[in-house]
């Protein structure tokens, strides 16, 4: 699970061009849409979605009450990921770069 939190906040920096940020600095419970935490907004949250269905061929629902709660963190993205994964085939598996 650390490779998959790594890989994701790899891709946060990237696609939301946060290069003033390390991996190290963003905490895998901080929030990331509120300015106590990373301070995403609306147009972030569409980025992610769409970095998370092309990197792991994810189904994101916008209209579901869990989605908000599964863009929560680094963490709730990641079991997120994970419970997609485990709930494809094997011949669908997602790999995850690193492990």
């Amino acid at each position: 699970m650390d490779t998959l939190k790594l890989r994701i906040k790899h891709l946060l920096i990237e696609i939301l061009d946060l290069h003033d940020m390390a991996v190290d600095d963003i905490d895998d419970n901080a929030p990331l849409f509120s300015s106590d935490g990373i301070g995403l907004d609306s147009v972030d949250a569409l980025e992610v979605g769409i970095m998370l269905r092309k990197e792991f061929q994810l189904t994101i629902t916008a209209n579901d009450e869990r989605t908000r709660g599964h863009f929560r963190s680094i963490n709730t993205l990641a079991a997120f990921v994970a419970s997609q994964q485990s709930n494809q085939t094997p011949n669908e598996a997602v790999t995850v770069i690193g492990e």
